[in-house]
């Protein structure tokens, strides 16, 4: 196998913005708003693209999510509860989440349990879907092993001529809840001398220090 000798060679030096303790909220989720709302304005693509990392029986996975609702309850995202990360989470509730925003040199981690969502709030948002994307997730096994793509189009062809317009939320479709106990934000700098501020949940408060880059 030839190996790319030049990837060795790939270097940027971050310099667009610092993170200085001086300057942030007591609270991680006011620092996580302020950053995301200028995500939100820059108008990058997928602003809300998110790793979400699971583990079951030492054996780590991780997938590229999309974060649909956050507060200071926790960050959610939705999904079919029987894919790989629907039973990985049912066996295991401690998952981490990371954001990494390359426009601005910028990386949260997150760690936390997570939990369902009501069904009630499940249906809401996905009432809220394009129909084909509610008939693709009551259609997918996903996770599961696919012989043919024309198994599935056939399959979302019989369920549009059953329920039409208001095809209705599988029992095994909906949200989780990441509810943080530790928060890692992370911004690039000169000579990769970064600084990595973290909250880290205490009782009822959050404990705030910096890491060695």
């Amino acid at each position: 196998m030839q190996i790319n000798k030049s990837i060795h060679k790939l270097r940027i030096n971050y310099s667009k913005f610092k993170l200085d303790e001086s300057s942030i909220p007591q609270n991680p989720f006011k620092l996580f708003d302020n950053w995301f709302e200028q995500i939100l304005n820059s108008k990058i693509l997928e602003p809300n693209a998110m790793i979400l990392s699971t583990s079951y029986k030492n054996k780590p996975s991780s997938r590229v999510v999309l974060l649909k609702h956050y507060d200071e309850g926790g960050f959610t995202f939705f999904t079919n509860y029987k894919s790989r990360k629907g039973i990985e989470i049912e066996k295991n509730s401690n998952v981490a989440l990371l954001f990494y925003w390359m426009d601005f040199e910028r990386q949260v981690r997150i760690e936390g349990k997570v939990k369902k969502i009501s069904r009630e709030e499940s249906e809401t948002y996905f009432i809220s879907r394009p129909l084909e994307s509610r008939y693709s997730a009551i259609a997918s096994k996903q996770s599961k092993i696919l012989e043919d793509k024309e198994i599935l189009i056939e399959k979302i062809q019989k369920l549009k001529e059953k329920y039409g317009n208001n095809p209705p939320l599988p029992d095994y479709w909906g949200g989780y809840k990441v509810i943080p106990k530790y928060f890692e934000f992370w911004q690039g700098r000169e000579n990769r001398l970064h600084d990595r501020i973290c909250y880290k949940k205490k009782s009822n408060n959050w404990i705030i220090f910096r890491l060695s880059p």
